[in-house]
């Protein structure tokens, strides 16, 4: 069922369901000049979808909005379709604000809010910042999902904005995180310590792949970075799963990881072992 059809007391409780791509954002159509000068501002965004959900990206019932673009070529990627900012649709940020005031009784019952998403939603940090502003104006729950790469986007007054940030943390060592990624480990690491420093709460998410981040030591290296962030509240270990699989095929791409399986029961609570052992509250 579309999400505009949902009724606000039969929200789904806890599985995602299929995005709700961009049905019920008008996309708007313009000269070069003016579409760029427009996203420069702020004013217009490139968006995969949106969708509402429960208990997935932060607490209570979520609006997220998923960003189109992304620097980051994880391997395991289930969002493919998200990487290039060019397969989205331009949308304005009134039609978003627009969005969000909608649901507003929504956030307040069930003590939820917004989540900005991707790709990399700190991609289109001007977008961003301003969704952001307009949400804490209605006094809406305000969080992003972001591997942090590109935190240094995120200025101080936006961070102001920002209740909750899911930092995933991808791996613990920078050839392992090139591996996985084909960029840098250090900008997560310098994003997490300024949200840590500015007291912003972190949920903290680390994607577990058998052959990939499985390894004792990167794990012991993600656990240590996590440890040091004083604003963390949680961490969420994700196991790999092969949901994205048909989207890679679908988009005539090389999935490197089509023979992996879904790490199994016993990997999964040594691997959360590992970050409890650090005093960590682990999902």
């Amino acid at each position: 069922m579309p999400a505009e059809l949902l009724n606000p007391h039969q929200l789904p409780i806890s599985p995602r369901r299929a995005g709700a791509g961009t049905d019920g954002l008008d996309e708007v159509t313009l000269e070069r000049h003016d579409r760029l000068s427009r996203i420069r501002r702020g004013e217009l965004g490139t968006i995969h979808s949106w969708e509402l959900v429960t208990a997935v990206d932060g607490p209570g019932t979520r609006l997220t909005i998923f960003f189109s673009g992304c620097p980051l070529r994880c391997l395991y990627c289930h969002n493919p379709d998200t990487i290039e900012a060019k397969d989205g649709q331009d949308v304005p940020l009134d039609h978003l604000v627009q969005k969000i005031r909608r649901y507003e009784s929504v956030f307040r019952a069930t003590r939820g809010g917004i989540t900005l998403s991707g790709g990399e939603v700190l991609q289109q940090p001007k977008l961003a910042a301003r969704l952001l502003k307009a949400a804490k104006h209605m006094v809406v729950h305000t969080a992003i999902d972001t591997s942090g790469f590109l935190g240094a986007n995120v200025t101080d007054q936006m961070m102001g904005d920002i209740d909750l940030v899911l930092l995933d943390v991808k791996a613990g060592d920078e050839e392992t995180y090139h591996r996985v990624t084909g960029q840098r480990l250090q900008p997560t690491i310098d994003f997490g310590d300024r949200l840590s420093a500015h007291g912003v709460e972190i949920w903290g998410r680390f994607v577990l792949v058998p052959g990939l981040t499985d390894a004792w030591d990167n794990v012991e290296n993600v656990a240590d970075i996590m440890a040091r962030w004083s604003s963390l509240s949680r961490v969420e270990v994700l196991p790999f799963h092969q949901m994205g699989r048909d989207k890679w095929e679908a988009l005539g791409r090389r999935y490197e990881l089509e023979d992996t399986q879904p790490p199994s029961a016993e990997l999964l609570e040594r691997v959360r072992g590992q970050f409890r052992a650090r005093g960590l509250t682990v999902y």
